[in-house]
């Protein structure tokens, strides 16, 4: 409904070359792209996508229940949800349309919130839990309905599915180039707070409610960070705190999960000890389908007279018409400040890093230097830190810093000497590699068959514990990931940074403040977190931007 209303709205005031139009069933897709190219101008192409796109492709166009009763399939979603982002990337049905059709601006009006809360993480808990009850108590259970219950859990859990969708869109927008990503969100209680009366149980309020609701401002918090990362499109969100409606307005037949209700002639009996909730349908005499009078709101479902009354009555939810979102969207598609932009609101609000702050710095340093002279320790890297790369870099600069003092030096050395220096000083000071390796970091010896270890290692991960098989490959990547290495290659790729760093000057030679840049900061001393600050930056792309 509001997707539909945002593409009529910017087919009139913007007149794209085309709309994609995407959403999860096929006659909805077909009735609004048949709708939409009665009433576009001419020159604007509608195209229909149908299908979820929080799944591979090859499973786009089956339901979800379906899937969850394949075994194979539940291992695949399992893999696409938990395993590694490249693989997924590469199988997800979203990123192959963002790919495909590589967008100006993608306006997201899907209930993302309510597809992934719905799933009802609380009914898979209670039923897991009962097969673990079955199990501890020895009864007769098949461990195909087991394997079933925990593995639906598993991949109900929200937030994995909403990071891991996240991260697959905000990748494919990069590549296509999208210029402007704007989501129509939810507050998932319509405007109201905890007291809202509709819900959906007998607790209130209900815990699959809250669910969305955490969903959707986890969501909001995302979309907070994809738009503080540099490369990516514009990021804002429109969240409207009000029931959306409405559609239309007609006489039609109740629909239950997709099934017409059949209206049943009621029966008479007596209240016993005993109430069961559910009789078969055939004990009733049917008499038709059940017709009434409705309002649509699209994805909030149907109302009748008195519900539709009742929840937009003043103090409820009350509502506002897709028109009015469809309108807001493209106002901020063109730039035009809004004033309800939520990703630009907490943008602005959230607190900065200070000026106090920026002088205390100083100061904090320089008692840790004077404490690392006093007790003749290095206080470098805990390890605890991440990316894992983080604690290897700073312990590899100290060396060189200890070693060598300044850029030019580490430079004009060949790689050769920096690793015998780098060796050198650790047999020299044994307390200086054993702090290292007592922090789970490795130290790997030039000739690559000889390692320095403490009792644990943090790189490689293991979940399991069990040891890895070692290869030259598998060696390599340790080393780059997370090992301080002694390989004269190594070393060669410090002095490759380092010449990167005298060069990357690109305001040294302005006056004033111009000339004051995060690369200007690096001084020709070896300043251990400072040059790696430069490497995070420049070689991970890890840096803020507000």
């Amino acid at each position: 409904m509001v997707g539909y209303q945002v593409a009529y709205r910017i087919a009139l005031d913007l007149h794209p070359e085309r709309i994609v139009i995407v959403s999860l069933r096929q006659d909805e897709v077909d009735q609004a792209v048949s709708a939409l190219g009665d009433l576009v101008p001419a020159g604007v192409e509608v195209v229909g996508e149908w299908g979820d796109v929080f799944v591979r492709e090859e499973f786009s166009r089956r339901p979800r229940a379906e899937l969850l009763e394949d075994p194979v399939a539940r291992d695949a979603i399992f893999e696409d949800l938990l395993g590694p982002l490249d693989a997924a990337y590469g199988r997800s049905r979203l990123a192959g349309l963002v790919e495909q059709y590589r967008p100006d601006v993608v306006v997201d009006a899907i209930n993302t919130a309510t597809g992934i809360s719905y799933q009802d993480v609380y009914a898979s808990s209670l039923a897991a839990e009962r097969d673990l009850d079955d199990l501890e108590a020895g009864r007769d259970i098949a461990v195909t309905a087991v394997s079933h219950d925990v593995e639906t859990l598993i991949l109900s859990q929200p937030l994995p599915q909403l990071i891991r969708h996240v991260l697959i869109l905000d990748r494919a927008m990069r590549q296509a180039g999208t210029r402007v990503y704007l989501k129509v969100g939810t507050t998932g209680t319509g405007g109201m707070g905890l007291n809202i009366p509709y819900t959906h149980s007998e607790d209130r309020p209900s815990a699959k409610l809250m669910t969305k609701t955490a969903v959707a401002f986890a969501h909001t918090g995302l979309l907070f960070l994809m738009g503080r990362t540099p490369g990516g499109p514009i990021v804002k969100e429109i969240k409207p705190a009000a029931l959306i409606g409405y559609s239309d307005v007609g006489h039609r037949v109740i629909r239950e999960k997709g099934h017409p209700v059949c209206r049943y002639r009621a029966r008479t009996e007596p209240l016993g000890n005993e109430l069961n909730l559910r009789l078969e349908p055939t004990g009733f005499v049917r008499e038709s389908s059940l017709e009434l009078p409705i309002v649509d709101t699209g994805e909030n479902g149907v109302f009748t007279k008195g519900e539709f009354e009742a929840i937009t009555s003043l103090g409820q939810m009350e509502f506002v018409t897709p028109e009015e979102i469809a309108h807001l969207c493209v106002q901020e598609i063109v730039g035009v400040n809004t004033g309800r932009d939520v990703v630009g609101t907490v943008d602005s609000s959230v607190l900065s890093p200070s000026y106090r702050a920026g002088v205390l710095r100083s100061r904090v340093l320089d008692e840790l230097r004077s404490l690392e002279e006093s007790t003749g320790t290095h206080g470098v890297a805990l390890g605890q830190l991440g990316p894992p790369e983080l604690s290897k870099l700073l312990w590899e600069a100290e060396l060189l810093a200890l070693g060598f003092g300044t850029l030019p030096a580490v430079v004009a050395a060949t790689a050769e000497e920096l690793s015998a220096m780098a060796c050198r000083l650790l047999d020299e000071r044994p307390g200086l590699r054993d702090t290292i390796t007592s922090l789970g970091i490795p130290i790997l010896h030039p000739d690559g068959a000889t390692l320095d270890r403490g009792p644990f290692i943090r790189i490689p991960e293991s979940p399991t514990g069990e040891a890895l098989k070692v290869t030259p490959a598998e060696r390599d990547r340790w080393a780059a990931k997370g090992w301080v290495d002694l390989r004269p290659a190594n070393f060669a790729c410090w002095q490759q940074r380092l010449r990167a760093i005298r060069a990357a000057h690109p305001g040294k030679g302005q006056p004033g403040s111009a000339g004051v840049t995060p690369e200007t900061t690096v001084t020709e001393a070896i300043e251990t977190g400072t040059v790696v600050a430069w490497v995070l930056a420049n070689e991970m792309g890890g840096y803020r931007i507000k």
